[in-house]
């Protein structure tokens, strides 16, 4: 079910970063990206057991696995946001002078 979870999220933060691809301030390609390779990474934490064990389960729909893929997409919105913190795309943190 996480491979699901962050298979959604990748594909929603790729389609929004597109629409807005020429003014990508708010880092969303670093997110889309971010959430790409996690998923990557459970596919392929998914499918190699699947493949040398012949088959079985490749989807697990329980309750941990969804709790863990919330705490996944929650870990990389967690890492997005301290990214956009040290961007400061607004200059809320780090007041910035305008001569």
């Amino acid at each position: 079910m996480w491979l699901v979870i962050l298979a959604f999220a990748a594909t929603i933060a790729t389609a929004i970063w597109y629409t807005q691809a020429e003014n990508d301030k708010y880092l969303l390609k670093f997110l889309s990206l971010m959430l790409w390779g996690t998923t990557i990474m459970v596919l392929v934490d998914h499918a190699l057991p699947f493949l040398m064990e012949g088959g079985g389960e490749f989807f697990e729909i329980t309750t941990e696995a969804m709790v863990l893929g919330g705490v996944m997409l929650i870990a990389a919105l967690g890492v997005w946001e301290g990214a956009l913190l040290i961007k400061d795309p607004k200059g809320v943190i780090y007041k910035r002078k305008h001569a």
